[in-house]
């Protein structure tokens, strides 16, 4: 339906504005429906962070979707508040190449549509829909054959489903909780350190194009703060769990992503080992990894249990127990963890 639409430059700006938003927030090119008829050109994390769109249009796809008479449903209304209700959005690979005039393709994750007929396409094709106009000023829908080469040289957008809105990024923990960024400078004890995710590369997608970039959730386990002198001040002490999603974007596989994000934001000498978990995200039943960290109270171990949360769907990327010695001996350089590489660093 939306190939059939007469967009217009203007559309297709809106459309660049919110993935250009999302992308701001950490999150992929998406440009979420619920966005489209909520706050045109605004982007995923623009809701929780209380900021709107500063870009106004003269004319919105929400506009133009409220007027369409649909077949299968008597009051737009109630379609547009479908749509906006769906989870649905418009991905956009590689969108910070459009030269600013091309009309996109557009298409569909063909994962999602298991009633839809694959027969005669190749793994990673998928059939797209072109809105042209003739010479004589009449528009048509031409069908084009989309795979991810393609969609590197000419705007596609892909239907298809949002699976990270829910969750937080490095740039969402950064302008929602500033306390932590600036936990170095005002930290009460001179013997701590802080440990930060510096660096992070990914050496390959997990997913196929139409589907997005990969969703890295990496999960840090300890005890923040640590200063017990005791068994029994130690049970004074939970665990704390540092929680976020990196999202790669396929044209940044195999480039260095550069964060300043908090994992632990007071590292005393008496910690010394966290628990480290990094999975890409596909989704199941709700589980957990029961780990242990260790401390030290007069030169005596203890262990300390926590559970890191993940989905059974989930891709194991890497996870075990990281010990203070480890990350002084690679401060600042990057080692690799399965399919990624991450530079953490004491500060």
């Amino acid at each position: 339906m939306l190939s059939e639409l007469p967009l217009t430059q203007e559309h297709i700006r809106e459309v660049f504005d919110g993935v250009n938003s999302s992308a701001a927030n950490g999150y992929d090119e998406e440009y979420t429906f619920a966005c489209m008829f909520s706050d045109p050109g605004s982007g995923v994390g623009d809701e929780l962070l209380q900021t709107r769109s500063v870009k106004t249009y003269s004319s919105t796809i929400r506009n133009l979707l409220s007027s369409v008479e649909s077949s299968w449903s008597t009051r737009a209304e109630s379609f547009t508040d479908a749509l906006s209700a769906s989870g649905l959005q418009i991905y956009w690979p590689y969108s910070e190449d459009w030269d600013g005039k091309s009309m996109p393709v557009i298409t569909f994750n063909p994962e999602e549509a298991s009633s839809v007929s694959r027969v005669g396409f190749k793994e990673g094709c998928n059939v797209g829909y072109l809105r042209e106009e003739l010479p004589g000023g009449l528009w048509i829908v031409r069908e084009v054959i989309v795979d991810e080469e393609y969609a590197k040289n000419h705007p596609v957008w892909v239907i298809n489903r949002n699976e990270d809105a829910a969750y937080l990024t490095p740039q969402m923990l950064e302008v929602l909780h500033p306390e932590r960024s600036t936990a170095v400078t005002t930290r009460s004890n001179s013997d701590c350190k802080s440990l930060v995710l510096k660096e992070f590369k990914a050496h390959r997608n997990y997913d196929s194009w139409f589907a997005g970039g990969s969703e890295f959730f990496v999960k840090c386990g300890s005890l923040d703060g640590f200063t017990a002198q005791t068994e029994e001040e130690l049970k004074l002490f939970s665990p704390s769990v540092t929680d976020m999603m990196i999202n790669v974007k396929r044209k940044y596989v195999g480039k260095t992503l550069r964060f300043n994000t908090m994992l632990v934001s007071e590292w005393t000498p008496q910690l010394e080992e966290c628990v480290f978990l990094m999975i890409e995200d596909d989704g199941g039943k709700q589980t957990s990894w029961k780990a242990s960290g260790v401390v030290k109270i007069k030169s005596k171990s203890y262990g300390f249990e926590v559970d890191l949360p993940f989905r059974r769907n989930d891709d194991l990327v890497w996870r075990g127990k990281l010990s203070s010695n480890y990350f002084e001996r690679y401060n600042g350089k990057p080692n690799r963890f399965g399919d990624v590489s991450v530079t953490f660093s004491f500060l």
